[in-house]
């Protein structure tokens, strides 16, 4: 991959897309095909085809994705299903298609077993049943590097897979009904400060359930190593390695906003899966390093919030 390579990142205006869009610019690349939402529909196969024999990318990085918390997930699988499949599958093919040199395909760490051996290896993948509250999108996430394989295999074409954990960072979606559980609780924490009606901030689950975080910064940094450097069949998992508690992860946010009230823990609700930290051994293998710190990177992500949010 040249500085002068034409590179498409789909999803650009997300919050993954967009932080490959600012590492790749960081580091001299000017022939971007920055796509977005209003400029091309994935979903749809049609103006997809348009799009790529229009723009005829050398390298493609698929960001784009219908992502949410564990209430969308629950509510809205069919939309997950559907839409995340119809995403990849024509960006895939169509870089097929269209000679795209490599292809780099996110997925999520959702896509293993809900009761996995911790930390989870690559090799743990369909070795169980899955997460119920997220099944649907970790279905199609699977499929999604199932199709790279099965392409990579049947035609020689050279598109990888990388599975990151729980993400968040500057772009992220901060909607309380289809936001992740740190965006939220930002969100949540910075209302219930600012606002003198709310009292208390509510949070699903008993707290106990134990997940890694990973700055989006970090994960297009090792993007940008995976598209250079690997070109393996096999998915490559991208963390810390590390995990906190949810309630540890409450607590933090909740210090970093300045909230000091009562946090109130709706037991009834899921506390999905009860712990998922990725081994990455394997991506560390390859020269890269997560560099932000949890509460350095939350602290970050709430200053970007507090402008934009």
């Amino acid at each position: 991959m040249d500085s002068d390579s034409k590179i498409l990142v789909a999803g650009a205006n997300g919050m993954v897309g967009s932080a490959i869009v600012r590492n790749l610019k960081a580091k001299g690349y000017s022939n971007i095909i920055e796509a977005t939402r209003n400029r091309v529909d994935f979903v749809d196969q049609d103006e997809t085809k348009e799009f790529f024999e229009k723009t005829k990318p050398e390298y493609v990085f698929i960001a784009a994705a219908k992502v949410g918390g564990i209430m969308a997930n629950s509510n809205y699988k069919g939309d997950f299903l559907y839409q995340n499949l119809m995403i990849q599958n024509n960006i895939i093919h169509n870089s097929l298609v269209n000679n795209v040199t490599k292809l780099l395909f996110l997925g999520s760490s959702c896509i293993y077993p809900r009761l996995a051996t911790q930390p989870i290896t690559e090799d743990q993948l369909m070795t169980g049943a899955l997460e119920p509250t997220n099944d649907a999108y970790a279905i199609a996430k699977i499929s999604g590097i199932m199709l790279c394989q099965a392409y990579r295999q049947q035609h020689g074409f050279n598109a990888i897979s990388l599975m990151p954990t729980n993400l968040y960072g500057p772009n992220d979606n901060f909607d309380l009904e289809t936001s992740h559980v740190l965006p939220a609780m930002i969100a949540k924490f910075h209302n219930a400060l600012n606002h003198s009606k709310h009292w208390e901030v509510k949070l699903w689950g008993d707290g106990s359930a134990m997940r890694e975080f990973l700055h989006v910064d970090d994960l297009a940094e090792a993007c940008y190593i995976c598209m250079k450097e690997y070109n393996e069949e096999g998915h490559i998992n991208v963390g810390t390695g590390e995990d906190v508690t949810i309630k540890q992860l409450a607590e933090t946010i909740a210090d970093v906003v300045g909230y000091d009230r009562y946090i109130n823990w709706d037991t009834r609700k899921p506390n999905g899966t009860p712990r998922k930290v990725l081994n990455v051994d394997k991506i560390k293998s390859l020269g890269w390093e997560p560099k932000i710190g949890l509460r350095e990177g939350i602290e970050k992500t709430y200053e970007w919030y507090k402008v934009n949010g």
